[in-house]
C-alpha cells in the first residue's frame, strides 16, 4: 500500500548517486535521525583510526592478493570519514576534491612548462627533480601578490 513503513530511512537516497554525494547525503540522513557525533573531535580520532586500519590492511595485502578486498573495505572507510569531516566543516567534499584537482592539474601542468622550457622530458627526470619543481610551482601559487 501507499501508506507502508519505509524498510530503511535511506531507502530512497538513489544508489545511482556518484560515491562521495551517496555518502554525504547517507550521512545527512543518520544524523537527522541521531546517528552522528557530538561535534568534530571523534571524527579526527576516527580518521587517525583508519589510517592505522587501511596501513595494516596494505601491508597484509602484500603477502596475500586476497587481502586485497580488505584494502578497498579500509579506503572506503577512510574516504568515508573524510565526507563526514567534511560535512562538520560545512565544505561540500565534491566541491573540494574539484578544487583539489583544478590546483594538481596547474600545478603539474606547470611542471611540464618549466621541463618544455629547459628542454628536458619528464619521464628522463628522477622524482627529486619533479619534486622540486613542484615545491617550487607551489611556492609560486602562495607568494603575495599572486
Amino acid at each position: 500500500s501507499a501508506n507502508r513503513e519505509p524498510s530503511s530511512r535511506l531507502e530512497d537516497i538513489p544508489a545511482s548517486l556518484p560515491a562521495l554525494a551517496r555518502a554525504d547525503k547517507l550521512q545527512r540522513r543518520a544524523a537527522r535521525y541521531g546517528f552522528d557525533w557530538p561535534d568534530i573531535g571523534p571524527v579526527f580520532d576516527k580518521l587517525e583510526e583508519e589510517i592505522g586500519e587501511l596501513r595494516e590492511a596494505w601491508e597484509s595485502a602484500r603477502q596475500d592478493s586476497a587481502a586485497q578486498d580488505a584494502v578497498e573495505d579500509e579506503l572506503g572507510d577512510l574516504m568515508f570519514v573524510c565526507v563526514n569531516l567534511a560535512r562538520f566543516m560545512k565544505v561540500n567534499p565534491d566541491q573540494a576534491l574539484r578544487r583539489t584537482n583544478r590546483k594538481f592539474e596547474a600545478r603539474f601542468r606547470a611542471i611540464e612548462q618549466v621541463l618544455a622550457e629547459q628542454g628536458r622530458v619528464m619521464e628522463d627526470e628522477p622524482l627529486e627533480a619533479l619534486d622540486a619543481i613542484w615545491n617550487s610551482v607551489k611556492g609560486v601559487e602562495r607568494s603575495p601578490g599572486k
